[in-house]
C-alpha cells in the first residue's frame, strides 16, 4: 500500500484521560494517525506549533473554564478543522451556544463508538 498521504492529525481537548484513551481508540481504529492529548492550558500552544488537524475533540467544562469559550479562537487558527464539543452537560442552551461560536458537532457524553464514527463520517484514512 502506497502511504503517500499522512492521516489526518486529531487534537483530544479533555480533562479526563479515559475519555482521552477512549477517543483516541476509537479513532485509532479507522486508521487516524497523530494524536494530541494536552490538558486545557496546553492546547493553544499545541494549536499554534502543531496544526493543522483535522478534528478538535473539545470538552465543555474543563479546569481552567469552558472549552466553548475557545471556539472561535481554534477556528481563527485552524479554519479547516471540524470542531466536536463533547460535554456531559447535554442540554439545549450549550447545543445552542456551541454552533452559535462555530462548533461543527456537538456529542453528548457518554457517547457510543457510532456516536463518533458517524461525526466523522465513519472516514478512514
Amino acid at each position: 500500500m502506497n502511504h503517500l498521504f499522512q492521516s489526518p492529525a486529531i487534537l483530544i481537548i479533555d480533562d479526563e484521560s479515559d475519555i482521552r484513551f477512549l477517543l483516541s481508540n476509537i479513532l485509532k481504529q479507522r486508521n487516524f494517525g497523530r494524536f494530541s492529548h494536552p490538558a486545557s492550558s496546553e492546547a493553544d500552544n499545541i494549536i499554534k506549533e502543531e496544526a493543522p488537524f483535522s478534528y478538535i475533540f473539545l470538552d465543555n467544562h474543563l479546569p481552567d473554564g469552558l472549552g466553548v469559550d475557545h471556539i472561535k479562537q481554534i477556528k481563527e487558527r485552524c479554519p479547516l478543522s471540524k470542531v466536536i464539543m463533547i460535554t456531559a452537560h447535554d442540554n439545549l442552551a450549550d447545543r445552542e451556544k456551541a454552533s452559535h461560536e462555530g462548533a461543527d458537532h456537538f456529542i453528548g457524553k457518554p457517547f457510543s463508538r457510532e456516536s463518533i464514527l458517524k461525526t466523522i463520517g465513519n472516514t478512514s484514512y
